[in-house]
């Protein structure tokens, strides 16, 4: 039967019920319990109250077999005509369609092959549904369309409703960590005068009543060493940032990053709460540091091996990070890439490490010792200036945290953004002087993180795209030719 030919069937059986008295679309039920709860310590003979999707029924003469679905378990229902349902009852229960939603009063009971069962002795219905499930409940496969229809993907698909429980409960593990530790949650604008904090190109409105443009923030951090400089010293937000960039199996325009900044730190405190956080996180979840992702088996038992960028881009294209342009652009052409003589150093310097971090291994890596160019917010090692203090995290072949020892000089930050502005020709539209100002109060030496939540969720949840993990993840608008 085609689907309009379903949708009016269905719709032609609501009207019916609204002519026989029945209320369609009902108002508060009052459950006792959950099916999770009731099967859990389930007993014969107790009167119980439930809730939830039928997901099937199968009707034999008198007797009619169901399944309830809430929202983290399934139950076996069971009624007989007359007992002590009447034929109406019985025939309207019949008369509903896999999707609706009822509320159920029963009494416990096991069959005689030990299937927990509810025998009905009420029914109300809750929400009737008119558009058919998928077609014999094996699930929902289009890729496409479980994207574009959550909410039909976590009724089809139980496992999709638990990745989203685990990275409730993974986000609220975060948490956990950070609160005993004595971190302070806060919030930051998500629309800012001035984009800054990271590199990326961000999306951009505009504010009627003040007449003026705004920008969704690509990152929180300058907001976040306000804070810093206001006195609060452990700090953290778990928020919503935005590039008007790429999307990709790793990235989603719109994603949530945790940011974290603790006084008197620097980087290398930073490398170990990172791993701490991961390990409370892995036993947090599954009780265990050594996970499978994608087929590969991943160990977060620490101490995590470093690997040292400046290092591997000498041995791999020559580079030292005193060379000036044109040294750097003939160097990448003998080692045979194909580069642009006008780029930047920073652009050339990006480049090579994308080239590097594409062969990032499996096993979690933290790359230290990135050029200062790169870092125009972290501090400068003492020794060597053009070597930052700075680390990014790999695992599974993606950057999944990023952290500094901030730059807390004004006077150098403020030249460092004059001289990321002469570089970054329509990037920053000019220099955030508020937070310089900010700095010039002074900030305490201060160790700043930054973790992706979406692909760290990837990650412990085995999931190959962002999308897996991102309920609504953007999409581009449905064709004619896309199913509807």
């Amino acid at each position: 039967m085609e689907l309009n030919e379903i949708i009016k069937l269905r719709i032609e059986k609501l009207k019916s019920f609204k002519e026989a008295g029945i209320d369609p679309y009902g108002r508060k039920f009052d459950k006792t319990c959950s099916i999770k709860e009731l099967k859990s310590s389930f007993e014969d003979g107790k009167k119980v109250v439930l809730a939830g999707r039928l997901m099937a029924k199968r009707k034999h003469g008198k007797v009619c077999f169901a399944d309830l679905r809430d929202q983290e378990a399934r139950l076996q229902l069971y009624m007989r005509k007359d007992d002590p349902l009447d034929e109406k009852q019985f025939e309207l229960f019949n008369s509903f369609d896999i999707g609706d939603i009822v509320g159920i009063e029963g009494e416990t009971f096991k069959t005689h092959t030990g299937e927990p069962t509810l025998k009905v002795l009420n029914f109300t219905l809750l929400s009737k549904s008119l558009r058919p499930l998928p077609e014999k409940w094996h699930g929902l496969k289009d890729i496409q369309i479980r994207y574009r229809q959550r909410y039909v993907d976590l009724i089809s698909n139980p496992e999709v409703k638990e990745i989203f429980a685990l990275r409730s409960k993974l986000v609220s593990l975060v948490r956990d960590f950070l609160n005993k530790r004595g971190f302070l949650e806060v919030e930051t604008p998500m629309m800012h005068i001035i984009p800054g904090g990271a590199a990326g190109r961000p999306f951009k409105t505009h504010h009627n009543e003040y007449d003026m443009d705004l920008y969704l923030r690509i990152a929180p951090e300058l907001h976040l060493k306000r804070l810093i400089v206001g006195g609060f010293e452990k700090i953290y937000e778990i928020n919503r940032s935005f590039r008007n960039e790429g999307v990709s199996t790793r990235h989603n325009p719109e994603f949530t990053m945790l940011e974290l900044y603790a006084a008197y730190c620097d980087y290398e405190d930073m490398m170990k709460m990172t791993e701490d956080i991961f390990v409370a996180v892995a036993q947090g979840l599954f009780g265990k540091l050594k996970f499978e992702y994608q087929g590969k088996e991943i160990d977060f038992t620490p101490p995590w091996p470093r690997r040292s960028f400046a290092q591997a881009v000498k041995e791999r294209f020559g580079i030292d990070p005193s060379d000036e342009t044109s040294v750097m652009v003939a160097k990448l052409k003998e080692k045979g890439r194909p580069v642009e003589d006008r780029l930047t150093r920073s652009q050339i310097v990006k480049m090579a490490e994308e080239i590097l971090t594409e062969d990032a291994p499996t096993q979690p890596v933290f790359f230290t010792e990135y050029f200062s160019i790169l870092c125009p917010l972290a501090k400068n090692k003492k020794e060597n200036p053009l070597i930052s203090d700075r680390f990014e995290l790999y695992v599974a072949g993606m950057e999944v945290a990023n952290a500094y020892s901030e730059l807390n000089d004004p006077i150098e930050q403020k030249a460092r953004l004059e001289e990321e502005l002469k570089e970054e020709a329509g990037g920053l539209r000019c220099i955030d002087e508020d937070f310089v100002e900010a700095l010039e109060y002074g900030m305490p030496p201060t160790g700043g993180l930054g973790i992706g939540i979406d692909r760290m969720c990837m990650i412990f949840l085995n999931q190959p795209s962002i999308r897996d993990v991102v309920l609504f993840p953007l999409l581009r608008p449905e064709t004619p030719e896309e199913p509807k």
